[in-house]
């Protein structure tokens, strides 16, 4: 019998590769070096007659000096964009070059093929241009409707607008290990400065699935995920750190299914509300609630009609809709550095809290209104809330240093506080190990690597190193094992409303180098197994092997770092059913 899968398994691999180059829009590699010029005449100018990419890779190999561009590099067809780094871990870097009338252009990546699937891997995205300047940026712009963003390993830094920003209908977001840095755009607009952002979005539209893991938000302004469509069927937060954030995290109070879990909170939200904003409603959703790192509230009638498939019309009608929803906040750490809890309360206890207006909300984990959702098990019978801490994770200096003024801080967060909020900003800003492109610029110019703060991310609280719901630390597991170490497993309990399937995801990103996600369920309980192979069949890596569990989504970070460039299937056995599916690993 294991004489006959092996055989077939190569048969369906040869089948794969053998397919003919004319079912795919592009194919093969492209290696681009930094010194060829900007990207845009490179890959951007990279296209056949009818605008689709000749290339399905572009590979990018330099890391002595940055990459340039002149210009947004449009895609409208499916594409990976992988940087390979130096044995150091050090990251290709993308920055704006400086146009003749002095201006930087603004979007790096632009994607508008409808359905595509895009994977970007390992890559530093500069908003700092090469004189040192920064405007308004947005890494990738996504613009046509169905595509979905397999992104990992990615630095964004000094992008003052957007890290995802997409304004279409159905897109899906799986971003695994990225960090956002000092990534403040004015005084006058600290709603920018976001990771995730959904534009203009109206009508009927939905956003299908964001998946957010080990992420890191450090000086970031605004939101870590905004989603204004009606409806957005499956968000997860899982295992990152927001850090020293002016604004409330999450803006996804329509989500169907969801997931915040073992994330640290660190002086997150720190910008409050004042009174306007507190009795207005904006920011918490509703007039007269405290400013909340979750936050959630009913379903509108847009949102409610569009669950049900058809009007809401009655009381029976609006519990019917919440009972759809499955909303799980579990095993996360927040915290609020004493240095900033005094500065709040010197703050309202001067002048301040006579003019009113001015004085401010501070944050809390989850507002009474919220409290009282999740305890009403009659309308939101999916809503769980259980294990959350307020603990102090033990960071290093520079992450508080960045609230006071310093020359790797600029104005620190309580200057831009101060400046926000008393009326009085001009170009105020506040960073932590600010990035600074010197002048004139070298040759051979590289950010700093590894990231200044990365030492400090590694937290020392003993209790939050094995506080997750997983057993693993609460945070980002980036900054305790990397992107390639290891193969580890986070098992999740699916919505009730999904039912127990066999499945095997795609792996992203994919192609990778050296690390890719993959995630698997099972459709009843017993003996299961994934297993890497190599295209002779052979066996390589058996990534799981043991009693599988119906109702849970597994999901494998499995590093490839000791292996060779090629291609590989994975294979999900239990019983006589089998899948299998094929990825690429480039270095």
């Amino acid at each position: 019998m294991r004489k006959l899968f092996t055989a077939s398994a190569v048969v369906a691999m040869l089948a794969l590769l053998a397919l003919p180059r004319h079912s795919f829009a592009q194919s093969g590699t492209m290696v681009v070096y930094a010194s060829q010029g900007p990207l845009d005449t490179i890959i951007g100018a990279d296209t056949t007659s009818s605008g689709l990419q000749n290339h399905s890779v572009y590979k990018l190999v330099s890391t002595d000096t940055t990459y340039i561009f002149d210009a947004t590099m449009t895609m409208k067809s499916a594409v990976s964009i992988v940087g390979v780094p130096a044995d150091n871990g050090q990251l290709p870097t993308i920055q704006p070059d400086v146009l003749s009338d002095g201006s930087i252009p603004g979007t790096f990546f632009a994607f508008e093929g409808m359905g595509t699937t895009i994977n970007v891997s390992n890559i530093y995205f500069l908003g700092l241009s090469i004189q040192n300047t920064v405007g308004y940026g947005v890494a990738f712009s996504i613009l046509a409707d169905n595509i979905t963003i397999n992104a990992n390993n990615l630095v964004f830094d000094d992008i003052t607008g957007d890290a995802f920003s997409y304004q279409s209908n159905g897109d899906n977001l799986f971003i695994n290990n990225c960090t956002m840095r000092n990534s403040i755009n004015s005084v006058s607009d600290y709603y920018e400065g976001e990771f995730i952002r959904d534009q203009n979005a109206a009508g009927s539209w939905q956003t299908d699935s964001i998946v957010i893991r080990n992420c890191t938000l450090n000086c970031v302004a605004a939101y870590v995920a905004a989603v204004t469509t009606p409806i957005m069927k499956y968000f997860e937060c899982s295992h990152c750190d927001i850090i020293n954030t002016a604004k409330n995290p999450f803006f996804i109070d329509r989500a169907v299914n969801a997931k915040i879990n073992n994330n640290i909170f660190y002086n997150a939200y720190a910008i409050g509300t004042n009174y306007t904003e507190y009795s207005g409603g904006w920011d918490s959703f509703r007039a007269g609630a405290l400013p909340s790192l979750i936050d959630f509230v009913p379903l509108d009638s847009a949102s409610a009609a569009m669950l049900l498939g058809h009007a809401r019309t009655s009381a029976s009608d609006s519990l019917a809709a919440e009972a759809m929803r499955n909303i799980e906040v579990k095993n996360n750490d927040w915290y609020y550095s004493p240095s900033l809890l005094a500065f709040y309360k010197s703050w309202n206890d001067t002048a301040h809290a006579a003019v009113g207006f001015d004085s401010v909300y501070t944050p809390v984990f989850m507002n009474p209104q919220n409290v009282a959702m999740f305890d009403n098990k009659t309308v939101w019978p999916g809503f769980v809330e259980s294990g959350n801490v307020n603990i102090d994770p033990g960071f290093g200096p520079s992450i508080d240093a960045a609230l006071t003024a310093g020359a790797n801080t600029a104005d620190g967060f309580e200057g831009y506080f101060t400046a926000v909020r008393g009326g009085t900003g001009t170009t105020q800003t506040y960073g932590c190990q600010i990035t600074v492109v010197p002048q004139p610029i070298p040759g051979n110019y590289m950010p700093s690597w590894p990231l200044p703060e990365a030492g400090d991310l590694k937290y020392s609280n003993a209790s939050l190193m094995t506080g997750a719901t997983d057993g693993h630390q609460v945070g980002s597991l980036y900054w305790f094992y990397g992107v390639g170490d290891s193969v580890y497993t986070a098992v999740q309990a699916l919505p009730p409303s999904v039912p127990a399937q066999f499945t095997l995801s795609n792996n992203y990103p994919n192609p990778f180098n050296p690390s890719t996600t993959i995630s698997f369920s099972v459709a009843k309980n017993g003996p299961a197994s994934l297993k890497i192979y190599n295209v002779l069949g052979q066996l390589v890596l058996t990534v799981f092997q043991g009693n599988a569990t119906a109702h849970q989504n597994y999901l494998y970070n499995v590093g490839m770092d000791k292996f060779s460039s090629g291609v590989y299937f994975y294979t999900l056995q239990q019983g006589s059913n089998i899948l299998t599916k094929r990825m690429l690993l480039l270095k």
